[in-house]
């Protein structure tokens, strides 16, 4: 299985919106749409079609921190695979090639991550990949898990 990151462009940008989660997912993450709006309006989001064997298969989006004099860091807001794609490892394999792009672009201080208290998958999942919980954010009650550069 070719998992890869892509650009969102004109040529993918129907079939990311037209990805759907399964219905007990709903609340956990932000629609396509939504997402591929704030990132015209936010120059340090960085949204990504996740691709699996030629074909739109999720969604991906990280925003770089920078702040002067220090270390960039990044934060990886939205995840999701489609619902008929769900199980197969895709989630994951998405995740390393978002860890890869961040390290790839040099040195960084941390990649942040954030999900609710309830969703033992993610805390899970995020786990698996080296993310540590640090704390609970004070605005939205989510966890918030880094992986320190």
């Amino acid at each position: 299985m070719d998992v890869v990151l892509k650009q969102v462009t004109r040529e993918n940008f129907e079939a990311v919106i037209a990805l759907e989660v399964a219905t007990s997912q709903r609340g956990y993450v932000a629609s396509n749409l939504y997402s591929l709006a704030e990132s015209s309006f936010q120059p340090t989001l960085r949204p990504r079609a996740i691709h699996c064997d030629g074909e739109v298969a999720g969604f991906l989006m990280y925003e770089s921190l920078e702040q002067e004099g220090r270390l960039p860091a990044y934060s990886i807001f939205r995840l999701m695979v489609d619902r008929h794609h769900q199980g197969r490892g895709i989630g994951h394999r998405a995740l390393r090639c978002v860890l890869d792009e961040i390290r790839a672009q040099g040195p960084f201080e941390r990649i942040l991550i954030c999900y609710v208290p309830t969703n033992q998958v993610a805390r899970d999942f995020y786990a698996g990949l080296g993310f540590q919980e640090i704390g609970l954010s004070e605005a939205t009650g989510e966890v918030i898990a880094e992986i320190r550069g």
